[in-house]
């Protein structure tokens, strides 16, 4: 028994050259291949977020879709290179998908706030700092992130909304146009001259600081009966001046009414 051990293992001394020669330079060349295809794979995802960079995208999604495209690139030369091993590939890539698919079920609703997070941030209907009606919610965007999105109110809460949420509903934001409009309905007693009360509302919203005087502020009759006009007077504003304005606004008109002894 002894001496067929040390036949066998002198058997493999002389094979071992050969061994070393034919599965060393397959492990070589293996790493040859997985080394030069995650330097292509980085260079293919660095090409990539410098083109999305020129089309003005969100740099948190370049960031994102460079890291993702890397990783689909990575994962095929992991598969090369261990394909060049002689391991055969077809069973691995088929325990891949089908771990894929169970982690894809498991995170359904996680993927699908992430998915909904890089629309927000493509298609840009708010940014932070824009104060907007979403979801339920009322308030200023504090961080948009990849699977939820920060809403500071005005009583100061942090509240943190799922982007799917957000996707899926309607959204008012308040800050994304450079002007806004200031309405205040009025009810004026049918004793007045209306044209004359039109003209008073007119200059006392010109009066406002923060008043623009193109478009010049208006007042539009909404309703009549026998005993009173509604009126509804509109002023236009910078967007950033809007709740001080109004507020200012309401001060004038209702001061001017009562010193014109049309309001008692």
């Amino acid at each position: 028994m002894a001496e067929e051990k040390v036949d066998v293992i002198m058997q493999l001394i002389h094979k071992l050259p050969e061994l070393l020669i034919t599965f060393g330079g397959k492990i070589l060349v293996a790493a040859a291949i997985f080394v030069i295809g995650k330097w292509v794979a980085r260079m293919l995802s660095n090409v990539l977020k410098k083109a999305l960079g020129r089309g003005k995208m969100d740099p948190t999604v370049i960031q994102y879709m460079g890291n993702i495209s890397y990783g689909v690139m990575l994962i095929f030369v992991v598969i090369a290179a261990i394909a060049h091993l002689g391991v055969q590939t077809a069973s691995f890539v088929a325990i891949f998908g089908a771990a894929t698919l169970a982690v894809g079920m498991a995170l359904q609703g996680t993927l699908g706030n992430f998915s909904s997070g890089i629309m927000l941030l493509i298609f840009r209907p708010f940014k932070v700092g824009d104060w907007v009606d979403v979801a339920g919610f009322s308030g200023r965007i504090e961080d948009i992130g990849m699977f939820a999105t920060v809403i500071i109110p005005a009583d100061g809460r942090k509240i943190t909304v799922p982007n799917g949420s957000l996707a899926g509903g309607a959204i008012t934001n308040y800050s994304a146009v450079p002007v806004r409009v200031v309405e205040i309905p009025i009810d004026v007693p049918a004793s007045h001259d209306i044209a004359k009360v039109q003209d008073l509302m007119v200059q006392t919203m010109l009066s406002g600081e923060a008043v623009m005087k193109d478009p010049a502020p208006k007042t539009v009759i909404t309703a009549a009966s026998a005993a009173s006009f509604s009126l509804l007077l509109s002023a236009s504003v910078k967007n950033e001046d809007y709740n001080l304005a109004k507020a200012d606004l309401l001060e004038r008109v209702r001061a001017a009414l009562i010193a014109n002894e049309i309001w008692a």
